[in-house]
């Protein structure tokens, strides 16, 4: 049978597509060049292809352009290799899309004040590839978002230029799992879900992925793929709740929350170990578990669980002051007046990120009580705080003296906790890293 030109247009252009990203000639367009975008974009550089990283952000770009880094996990040297192969191009002008073969969407998902999710940033890049929509591309939205996000926002767009999905161009979700600070897991070793509109669209996301990472593991839509990465942060809230509110519960029967934990942990099977903390933050586990109780309540069902594990969490700061305003009192003391020294603001051990850190509310609380509260942190020299910046302390043996009480939130590798529990007068540890240390009994625990 002869088939005519219009059979065969469309499995040329998906294997044309298929072949220059096999033999890494295809043209990639990051489009966020944040702690996601842009180390997926060197990743991408490394391995052959010519990228162009887009960020609205001029001043990023211009950093970029200079061989200069502003993500802790990408140092200098990095971007200036990949400046130096020709083949990575910073910009923030959204034209560079029309001659690129495949998009990644980077952008961040934040949440409203009222906690509902704001797209305004896939929108916004959305539309700007729509704009330069054209036959053989590959788009994959990798910001995190609620189950329906792929099919009913971006997929709309795109077929409004006249483009057929599968065929003319190609639209795939695959969840961004980059941990900021982790030395064990880089892009490459870290297992790449992803789910295309049509199985076409999934082959070609998976292919390109393929260059770059070990493995990747294909799933029937973007919905599957946008709801795996809301259950993983989810599962850690919850678990982290509860591990919050068994320190509550131990704290009452007078029990080492922590030892029971470590004690629990010995079983080989049945038990994965959480521990309490000052709060949750940074830009997953705040958020995400909102993206999938907001989706849920579209649907009629009020997620009680999820609400309840945030409710708890998002009281840990709150525990965090009254344990410092119960350590002073046994001293005589008050918060009004005392001098507070925060150790620790960033989110998580060892990165610079403070969003949506436990540690600002913590300090915002103790000032609202009238403490006189300083902080200090190795990775983040100044915070907005009050309508001034805060400047990081060193923790010097005449600094841990002059506080009233030390308080630990973020365990940073590099404070010298044997030093913190020897020096100061009073010292609340949220994170049980003084514990070897602890034996004059100045040291509180969450």
């Amino acid at each position: 049978m002869i088939m005519s030109l219009e059979q065969t247009v469309e499995p040329t252009r998906q294997l044309d597509l298929l072949h220059r990203i096999n033999t890494r000639s295809a043209k990639v367009a990051v489009v966020g060049l944040g702690y996601v975008g842009l180390p997926m974009a060197v990743e991408f550089c490394q391995a052959g292809f010519t990228v162009v990283g887009l960020d609205v952000d001029t001043d990023r770009c211009a950093m970029l352009a200079d061989g200069r880094s502003y993500i802790a996990d990408l140092t200098d040297a990095g971007v200036q290799a990949a400046l130096a192969t020709g083949r990575f191009h910073p910009t923030s002008h959204p034209r560079c899309l029309s001659d690129m073969d495949a998009v990644l969407i980077c952008v961040p998902t934040p949440l409203r004040k009222s906690k509902d999710p704001d797209l305004t940033a896939i929108l916004g890049s959305s539309e700007a590839v729509a704009a330069y929509l054209h036959p053989g591309q590959l788009i994959i939205l990798e910001s995190t978002t609620y189950p329906g996000t792929t099919e009913e926002i971006l997929l709309p767009m795109f077929l409004n230029t006249g483009l057929s999905v599968g065929e003319d161009f190609f639209l795939a979700f695959s969840p961004e799992r980059i941990d900021p600070g982790n030395k064990e897991f880089g892009i490459g070793d870290i297992t790449k879900i992803v789910g295309g509109v049509t199985p076409m669209c999934t082959r070609l996301a998976a292919a390109l992925y393929q260059q770059v990472v070990n493995t990747v593991v294909s799933v029937a839509s973007p919905r599957v793929a946008e709801a795996s990465k809301l259950l993983e942060n989810t599962f850690r809230s919850v678990n982290i709740a509860l591990a919050n509110e068994m320190s509550l519960i131990c704290d009452r029967l007078n029990i080492n929350v922590w030892e029971v934990i470590d004690a629990a942990a010995t079983k080989p099977f049945g038990f994965m170990p959480h521990y309490p903390g000052p709060g949750i933050g940074g830009h997953c586990i705040p958020l995400d578990p909102h993206y999938l109780s907001w989706k849920a309540r579209l649907s009629g069902y009020e997620p009680r669980f999820i609400s309840l594990a945030s409710e708890i969490n998002g009281q840990m700061p709150h525990r965090v002051v009254d344990l410092v305003a119960n350590a002073l009192n046994d001293q005589s003391k008050c918060i009004r007046g005392s001098d507070i020294l925060v150790l620790g603001v960033a989110y998580k051990p060892n990165v610079s990120d403070h969003r949506e850190s436990p540690a600002m509310e913590i300090i915002e609380l103790l000032h609202t009580r009238g403490g006189h509260v300083a902080y200090s942190d190795p990775f983040v020299p100044t915070i907005a705080f009050a309508d001034r910046l805060l400047t990081s302390q060193p923790v010097t043996e005449a600094r841990l003296r002059e506080a009233d009480c030390v308080v630990i939130v973020t365990h940073h590798s590099a404070f010298p906790y044997a030093q913190i529990v020897s020096e100061a007068r009073l010292v609340v540890d949220t994170r049980n890293v003084t514990r070897p240390f602890a034996q004059l009994g100045n040291v509180k625990y969450l």
